[in-house]
């Protein structure tokens, strides 16, 4: 009787654990932040404020999508221009998610973080708001605005709990 007993408050104490064990796991959430700056855009017109982007920007595109093929998105934001939206539309079709927009001045970057906690979530500004954007997100000053003709730079933004990560890689379109 006495072997039974302690068998029994043994498996009780691991079940306990193992429960406590799974709850922490579970409440752990990875967020990762894709940011990219817009594709190549025409500048044939210096006065247009709002260009399509060019036959080799909306290559990129076709390529961003191809990149982010095997990445899972939860959501995918961009600002309200025509290079922008063209920059993310292969992968917003790949993954049959429609883009919300958004004013990078006019964020509240812990709210952002918040409402897309645990999400993958691709971000496509330019080349002062990418960084910019990266900065709120790790909260500090370490990114000077992009070099104009960057368009192969991808920023990813790691937040697990309050420890944040973040890398640059670079992807340009013939890898």
């Amino acid at each position: 009787m006495i072997v039974r007993v302690i068998i029994l408050v043994i498996l009780s104490s691991l079940t306990i654990a193992c429960g406590e064990r799974v709850g922490s796991i579970q409440e752990t959430k990875s967020t990762t932040f894709y940011l990219i700056r817009h594709a190549e855009k025409d500048r044939s017109n210096p006065k247009d404020q709002n260009p399509n982007l060019t036959p080799n920007g909306l290559k990129r595109a076709k390529y961003w999508s191809s990149y982010f093929d095997t990445i899972p998105l939860n959501s995918v934001y961009t600002t309200d221009f025509n290079r922008t939206k063209q920059t993310i539309l292969p992968v917003c079709n790949l993954k049959n998610i429609t883009p919300e927009i958004y004013s990078p001045n006019n964020i509240n970057i812990q709210e952002f973080i918040k409402k897309n906690k645990g999400k993958n979530v691709l971000i496509s500004g330019h080349s002062n708001t990418t960084p910019a954007m990266v900065n709120k997100l790790i909260n500090k000053q370490e990114f000077d605005d992009m070099s104009d003709s960057d368009n192969k730079s991808l920023f990813v933004v790691k937040i697990i709990n309050s420890d944040i990560s973040f890398e640059v890689r670079s992807v340009p379109i013939n890898q």
